[in-house]
């Protein structure tokens, strides 16, 4: 690494795909360079850095980042460019082979970025940098503000649980976390940056404490206590983590939002099996009613994937039936897709790709109508909602504590402020309930 005041006046271009993590992870390496004296690109400005962090969750994932790292270097022809995320820890010969490429990093380098910087110059094929998985051990805070008024705070990273369908603990080791002592320091450093809520945002974050022996719920607390934060939003969570103390805490808590998002994946005990998940279907509706005993009008969002292999004709329907019967609020629907190296391929039957598109369809309409009928179980009530700074058409967004999206005449006064409305009714063309004041 050469001497840091050889960045200054330099500036850094961004691209981030995939999961939340992934955005808080950016913004961390946008504090280390800008730290270095590399300062972000403004728009239509050519970069003199450019750093694409990928997600590999699907192949459509990975084809996304090959786009994205090409498009980068078609608007910065002369950017030095650094690739990192999953999709380079796992597959860091591939990107490197692309042309305009110079570094790749892997997971347990991506966060230490301006250390393996040399002079900038361009490089006739990429440079690789990266370590065997299982050597990953490091958790480095990441914390990140997003274009509105959230922050997503990293509490977790990594995975021990090895599904049959999924590379994740391949593209980032295994699972560690962060010292609830230093967590609560990052909330306070929210606070005085006047941030009003904050997403805990992980791989697994429910399995918090492996590397500090403490717990989830410990965590969760500890930042309870945090005076400033207005709400605190527990992201995707797995159903066989989410206990019902986690459940009884929420309902009781100053700050934490009653909305819970959990990976149900698939409705066929035969199915889960298959994917080496650690539930069944009876646990998993065991949750939803609970939350929705001691928290009726909470939100609850689930993952769903559709087309794994196993999944027969019967399986699915098996499925879908378990699915309508849930009462929760939105799906979210992923098409299964071939990785290498998973587990998965060892199962037989594979799924027609029209099945799987069919599967989907008719999955998201039965989410469309779940995520109606419990925004109109909302309306007319009081609820309090954080608005944000995006204007689009003269109207304001923003979401209540049960994740109800509204909308509003813009009014800057109300941006970053909790303000309690009445919900009105649905409008189609901005995809929102109507707040009221």
């Amino acid at each position: 690494m050469i001497d840091q005041t050889f960045f200054q006046n330099k500036t850094a271009a961004y691209y981030t795909l995939g999961c939340k993590l992934n955005f808080a992870e950016t913004s961390t390496i946008g504090r280390q360079l800008l730290r270095s004296g590399v300062t972000r690109a403004r728009k239509g400005q050519q970069a003199d850095i450019c750093v694409i962090n990928t997600c590999s969750v699907t192949e459509l994932a990975d084809k996304k980042g090959r786009q994205a790292i090409r498009k980068a270097i078609q608007e910065n022809p002369s950017a030095f460019v650094v690739v990192t995320g999953c999709y380079a820890q796992l597959k860091p010969e591939e990107i490197a082979r692309i042309e305009g490429v110079d570094l790749v990093l892997g997971a347990e380098q991506k966060l230490d970025v301006v250390k393996y910087l040399d002079d900038l110059h361009k490089k006739e094929k990429g440079e690789v940098v990266t370590s065997k998985t299982h050597r990953i051990r490091s958790f480095v805070p990441s914390l990140s503000a997003d274009d509105r008024t959230r922050y997503f705070l990293k509490v977790q990273d990594g995975c021990d649980y090895f599904c049959s369908f999924c590379t994740i603990p391949f593209a980032r080791g295994r699972s560690r976390n962060g010292s609830i002592a230093d967590l609560v320091k990052q909330a306070e450093q929210v606070v005085r940056e006047g941030g009003k809520e904050i997403v805990l945002t992980g791989v697994n974050i429910g399995d918090f404490g492996r590397t500090t022996k403490e717990s989830f719920i410990d965590l969760l607390h500890a930042l309870d206590q945090v005076e400033g934060v207005e709400r605190y939003r527990i992201s995707s969570i797995e159903p066989n983590l989410l206990t019902d103390e986690i459940i009884s805490f929420v309902a009781s808590s100053r700050r934490f939002a009653p909305h819970f998002h959990m990976p149900l994946q698939a409705g066929s005990d035969v199915v889960l099996r298959l994917m080496k998940r650690k539930y069944d279907t009876a646990l998993f509706r065991h949750k939803v009613e609970m939350i929705k005993m001691i928290l009726p009008h909470a939100f609850i969002g689930v993952d769903v994937i559709v087309g794994v292999r196993g999944e027969t004709d019967d399986y699915y329907e098996e499925s879908k039936r378990f699915i309508e019967s849930l009462d929760v609020s939105q799906l979210h629907v992923f098409t299964y897709s071939e990785r290498p190296g998973t587990q998965a391929l060892q199962i037989d039957y594979a799924v027609d790709p029209g099945k799987k598109h069919a599967r989907s369809k008719m999955l998201l309409d039965i989410s469309e109508e779940k995520l109606h009928r419990f925004y109109a179980s909302q309306q007319g009530l009081r609820r309090k909602v954080l608005f944000e700074h995006t204007k689009k058409g003269g109207k304001m967004h923003g979401f209540t504590e049960n994740y109800v999206k509204l909308y509003a005449d813009y009014d800057a006064s109300l941006v970053n402020r909790i303000t309690e409305v009445t919900i009105g009714g649905y409008s189609d063309e901005e995809m929102a309930m109507k707040a009221l004041f």
